[in-house]
This record gives structure tokens, C-alpha cells and sequence, in this order.
């Protein structure tokens, strides 16, 4: 029981540096009365959200809900809530009572912290700008073709 115990406990932690295993384990034991347990231990290993720049998932879900259209123009506290929020349907944050959106939103949003806390950096939000020549326009010769065509079509 023991071995398996250690073994769950060495899977868990091996995406982590040693060093950030001892930073880890320090702060659990300073913030702590008991030993630590493995849930505590891993979100100890990761870091504080807030040293890489991300709110708590609440004050991302309120933003996220608070925000304007269109979106990507919006200033984001940190791109994560933005990326949360579009995963999260910006319809069904609006429209959807929060007990029910608020979950989905931490889902995604966790997920994107665990990312940028593992190091991946998040583009700022962008939107596609029109661009900036619609189509060349067809020559009379074609435009001929196609009025043919289309009169064919529809027998006139």
C-alpha cells in the first residue's frame, strides 16, 4: 500500500523540476498545520496564479461577463480570461445563470492557467480585419457569360 502510495505520488510530480518541488513542499508545510496531501502538494508545486499575472477564477469569470463587444478589443486583465470566455461561448456566459456558466468557465479557464503557469505564453486576443481589396472585379466578357448562364438557368 505504502509503494503505491509513493508511486501515485511520484507520477504526480514528475512534471516538475526538483527545485519547484522543494519550493513546493516549503510553502505547504509553512501554510499548513497537517502534511500536506497530494492535491495541496501539486497546486503548491505550480505557483501562485496571481505571480503569473492571473486573477482568481471568479474575478475572470465577472470580467469575462462584463466585458464589451467586440471582445478582442476589450483590455484583458491577462489573455487567459479572454481565451476562457471564447471557449466558454460568449452567448452562453450572457444568457446562462451563473451557477450553471461559472463551471464551464473554470473548467476551461484551470485548464489555461495550468498552461501559463507550465510556461506557454498566450497571444493577445486579435481579431481578423477586413481585408483590405474585397475581389478584382470580372471583366464584360465574363459578367456576359455568367448573365447567359444564369438566364439559361432560370429558362428566360
Amino acid at each position: 500500500m505504502l509503494n503505491q502510495a509513493k508511486k501515485l505520488w511520484l507520477e504526480s510530480l514528475l512534471r516538475f523540476t526538483p527545485e519547484a518541488i522543494l519550493q513546493g513542499a516549503r510553502r505547504a508545510i509553512e501554510t499548513s498545520e497537517y502534511l500536506p496531501t497530494l492535491n495541496r502538494m501539486l497546486r503548491c508545486c505550480e505557483g501562485e496564479p496571481a505571480a503569473h499575472g492571473l486573477p482568481d477564477a471568479h474575478s475572470a469569470y465577472v470580467e469575462a461577463c462584463r466585458a464589451p463587444s467586440p471582445k478582442a478589443d476589450y483590455r484583458w486583465s491577462h489573455p487567459a480570461v479572454y481565451y476562457a470566455g471564447r471557449e466558454s461561448d460568449w452567448f452562453f456566459l450572457a444568457s446562462s445563470p451563473e451557477k450553471q456558466a461559472f463551471a464551464v468557465f473554470e473548467r476551461h479557464y484551470r485548464r489555461l492557467c495550468e498552461q501559463v503557469i507550465g510556461g506557454e505564453t498566450l497571444p493577445p486576443p486579435s481579431h481578423q480585419a477586413l481585408p483590405q481589396t474585397v475581389e478584382t472585379p470580372l471583366s464584360k466578357a465574363e459578367n456576359r457569360e455568367r448573365l447567359q448562364a444564369l438566364r439559361r438557368q432560370l429558362k428566360l
